[in-house]
C-alpha cells in the first residue's frame, strides 16, 4: 500500500494542516487565572482565540460554553481585530525532528537513536505569534458571526517554516457552524492554561478540520452534532515493498460523524464526545487477490474539568479504533494483519486500537503568579506486520511558571519532558527548557467600544 501511504499520508498533512491542528499554544482554557491575563473575547462558536480572564481563585466562563452561548441580537454590526506577538526561546538537551525544533512532539523524537544527529540545540522562534478577526452582523435569523485566525506555525508540507497557517475559518447564524475550526470530537478546555510548549499534551484530543455542525443546545450545558472531513493514513510495514500492497487506492465515500454533549456542574462540567468513520480500501491491480475492504473507525472521549478552590484539575481518556489522527500527536490509523485462511485475501487493513489520557493541574500562586503542571500519553496496540521501529507509546509532561505583570504582557518559563518508545522496546527521551514572552493586542474596529 506505498502509494496508498503516499496518498493517506498527504491527506492526513493536509487535513492537520488545516489543523495540524495544532494543536495551539491555547492559553485560553478557561478558569482559574491571573487577573491580568491577556484577554480576547471567544464569542464565536469553536474560537479560541485568547485566554478568559478571571482573578486568582475564581472561575471563568469555559471556551466552549462561551464560545456558543446565546446572545441577544446587537444592534449594530461589529468588527474586532486580536492576537499576540509572541518569542519562544529553548534549549533542547537532546534531539528532536528539526522540522518540530520548537515543539515537544514525542512521534517526531528519533527512531532509532541518532536519527537527527548529536545533541544539544538552541532554538528561537516566533511561530506561537497569532492574528485574527472576527465579526457579528445583525440579520433577521439573529447574529451572523465570523472569525478568522491565523498563526505562523508551518506544518505539513510547511513542516518547520515560519508561515501564515489557517487555524480558524467559520461563520455561525444561531444553531449552524459551517467552515473550519476545532473538532467536535475535542475538549478544547483540557489544555492547560499556562503551558508555554506550542503543541500540547500528546494525548488530547485535537484537531481542526472542516465541518457543517449543528447546536441544538448552547450554552454552559451543549449539545453538538457535526459532519465533518474525513481522512486516515497507514502504516505499510514490513509489507511495504510489495506490488499487491502498493495499488491500494483509500476512499473516504462519507464524512466523518461527531458529536459532544456537556453537563455543566456547580464544580466543572463532564463532557462525553465520540467519532465514527469509514474508509474504502480499493484493491486496482487486476492479479488473483482480492485487497478490497471496508474499514469502521471509531472513538469516545470522556473530559471534565475541575475547579477546585485557587486550582483547576483538567482531564481527558479517549480510546477507540482507528482514530489516531484526532490525536494531538499520535501515529497512523491503519495498519496491516495476517488474514490465515483466506487464499484470496491474505492480508487485510486494520484500525489500530489506541487509548490516551490527559491529567493537567493548574494554580495560582498569587494574582500575577500561576503554574501548570501534568502528565499525558498515547498508547497504540500494535499489528505484527509493522516494523520494529514503529511507534507504540508516547509520554508527555511539562511544569511552568508564568508572571503577569500587568494587562496583555505573560513572561514564563517551563520544564518539557517527552519519550518516544518503539515497538521493539527502544526509546527515545527529550527534556528542554523554555522561556517564553508574551504581548497580547485587541481592538474594536467597527462598532462601539
Amino acid at each position: 500500500m506505498a502509494e496508498m501511504q503516499s496518498q493517506m499520508e498527504e491527506m492526513r498533512d493536509q487535513i492537520r494542516t488545516l489543523e495540524e491542528a495544532r494543536k495551539p499554544s491555547v492559553r485560553n482554557a478557561t478558569f482559574v487565572v491571573p487577573a491580568t491575563t491577556d484577554s480576547v473575547s471567544s464569542e464565536a462558536a469553536g474560537g479560541d482565540a485568547g485566554a478568559t480572564t478571571a482573578k486568582a481563585g475564581t472561575t471563568a466562563t469555559t471556551n466552549a460554553a462561551a464560545q456558543t452561548a446565546s446572545t441577544p441580537a446587537q444592534s449594530e454590526r461589529s468588527l474586532d481585530i486580536y492576537g499576540f506577538a509572541m518569542l519562544d526561546a529553548g534549549q533542547d538537551f537532546k534531539s528532536i525532528d528539526p522540522n518540530w525544533y520548537d515543539s515537544l512532539r514525542p512521534t517526531k523524537l528519533p527512531s532509532p537513536p541518532g536519527q537527527f544527529g548529536q545533541n544539544g540545540n538552541t532554538y528561537l522562534s516566533i511561530r506561537q505569534t497569532r492574528f485574527g478577526v472576527k465579526g457579528v452582523e445583525p440579520t433577521p435569523w439573529g447574529d451572523l458571526k465570523a472569525q478568522f485566525e491565523f498563526d505562523m506555525y508551518g506544518t505539513g508540507k510547511d513542516a518547520g517554516v515560519t508561515t501564515m497557517r489557517p487555524r480558524h475559518f467559520f461563520g455561525q447564524l444561531g444553531p449552524i457552524l459551517a467552515g473550519q475550526t476545532n473538532t467536535t470530537f475535542m475538549d478544547i478546555d483540557v489544555f492547560p492554561n499556562n503551558s508555554l510548549e506550542y503543541w500540547g499534551p500528546n494525548g488530547m484530543v485535537f484537531i481542526r478540520q472542516p465541518m457543517f455542525r449543528v447546536m441544538p443546545i448552547q450554552g454552559d450545558t451543549h449539545l453538538w452534532l457535526a459532519l465533518e472531513a474525513p481522512g486516515q493514513s497507514a502504516d505499510l510495514g514490513l509489507l511495504s515493498d510489495r506490488i499487491q500492497i502498493q495499488n491500494i487506492k483509500a476512499r473516504f465515500p462519507y464524512p466523518d460523524l461527531t458529536g459532544q454533549y456537556r453537563q455543566a456542574t456547580s464544580w466543572g462540567y463532564l463532557q462525553l464526545a465520540g467519532a465514527v468513520r469509514n474508509v474504502k480500501l480499493d484493491d486496482t491491480l487486476a492479479d488473483q487477490f482480492n485487497l478490497n475492504q471496508s474499514i469502521m473507525g471509531w472513538g469516545l472521549s470522556v473530559s471534565s474539568l475541575m475547579k477546585i478552590s485557587k486550582d483547576a484539575l483538567h482531564l481527558q481518556y479517549t480510546f477507540g479504533n482507528g482514530i489516531e489522527n484526532y490525536m494531538n500527536d499520535a501515529p497512523v490509523d491503519v495498519a496491516p494483519i495476517p488474514n490465515p485462511g483466506n487464499p484470496a485475501r491474505p492480508i487485510k487493513g486494520k484500525p489500530l486500537p489506541m487509548w490516551a489520557m490527559v491529567a493537567y493541574l493548574d494554580h495560582a500562586w498569587s494574582d500575577k503568579l500561576a503554574t501548570s503542571i501534568g502528565y499525558s500519553q498515547v498508547q497504540i496496540q500494535n499489528t505484527s506486520l509493522q516494523a520494529p521501529t514503529s511507534y507504540h507509546l508516547g509520554q508527555y509532561s511539562t511544569a511552568s511558571l508564568t508572571w503577569y505583570p500587568f494587562d496583555r504582557v505573560m513572561y514564563g518559563g517551563e520544564f518539557q519532558w517527552g519519550r518516544r518508545t518503539n515497538l521493539a522496546s527502544v526509546s527515545a527521551n527529550d527534556y528542554r527548557l523554555q522561556f517564553s514572552f508574551k504581548y497580547t493586542f485587541n481592538g474594536r474596529i467597527i462598532g462601539a467600544k
